[in-house]
């Protein structure tokens, strides 16, 4: 019994490989996003352009910790000469002034993060419009990514699922915020 179920497994598979699908060929590339954007050179100048203007920054904010260290340093051998009550007075002085240093800093950062932020999405968004265009300029039905983001880059308008992924999801949510809606109308009713 086992060798004829067996056969005709074979003989199954063997039928089903000697037919071919008539499926569409699609033409398909990927781009390895993270080089391409290493290798671009609006991007290459936009790095460039926040590592002077990061390194300007810090320029100054190092001068500011240098005459800090200084003053600390005088500190340390004025406290025993100069009494515990300036001790005191003076430390937490050059501890405030030391944290307000490192305020800065992390500003600094912060700053420089959000301005090479907003710069890099708008050059990541013409990137896309780009291999967008030069997907259809050359016939690509996909075009996927790789690197940091693996993700679709450009697919034909009839590959795109988004409308109604979006309209089941809305549909989704509505009736479930209806079903809660009538819960807590149906939980209002019974306390009166």
């Amino acid at each position: 019994m086992k060798k004829i179920v067996v056969m005709v497994a074979v003989v199954i598979s063997a039928i089903a490989c000697n037919k071919t699908p008539d499926a569409k060929e699609f033409k398909t590339a990927y781009i390895d996003t993270q080089k391409l954007m290493e290798d671009y050179t609006e991007a290459k100048e936009l790095d460039e352009k926040y590592k002077t203007k990061g390194e300007v920054m810090g320029r100054e904010l190092e001068v500011a910790a240098k005459k800090l260290k200084a003053e600390m340093d005088g500190f340390q051998k004025n406290a025993m000469a100069k009494g515990q009550m300036w001790a005191q007075q003076k430390g937490s002085e050059l501890q405030q002034r030391e944290q307000q240093l490192g305020y800065a800093q992390q500003a600094m950062l912060q700053q420089l993060q959000q301005e090479s932020g907003k710069e890099l999405d708008t050059i990541v968004k013409q990137v896309k419009a780009f291999i967008k265009d030069y997907g259809k300029q050359k016939g690509y039905d996909y075009i996927y990514g790789t690197g940091d983001a693996a993700t679709i880059l450009y697919s034909k308008d009839s590959y795109d699922i988004t409308g109604e992924v979006t309209k089941a999801l809305n549909e989704k949510y509505e009736s479930k915020a209806k079903k809660s809606d009538s819960k807590e109308e149906t939980k209002k009713e019974d306390k009166k």
